[in-house]
């Protein structure tokens, strides 16, 4: 009797504390990137930000590229 009574309290306790964390992790959007700019890009400044735009969208420069953004 004594040595279930331990057994199932073991048990609570490690069920009841469980040291785990649950990570939510979100997928970006769709993320549309560009090596190079065209020759006929346009740059645009917008609250002192710049921006360049070609084909009627805005892209600002990453490290990676220039990337499609919503001015």
């Amino acid at each position: 009797m004594k040595k279930s009574l331990i057994l199932l309290i073991v048990m609570s306790m490690c069920g009841l504390s469980s040291c785990a964390t649950r990570i939510r992790t979100t997928t970006p959007k769709r993320v549309v990137t560009v090596q190079k700019r065209p020759v006929n890009y346009t740059l645009v400044k917008v609250n002192g930000k710049r921006y360049y735009r070609w084909n009627g969208k805005n892209y600002t420069k990453t490290k990676r590229g220039y990337v499609l953004v919503k001015v």
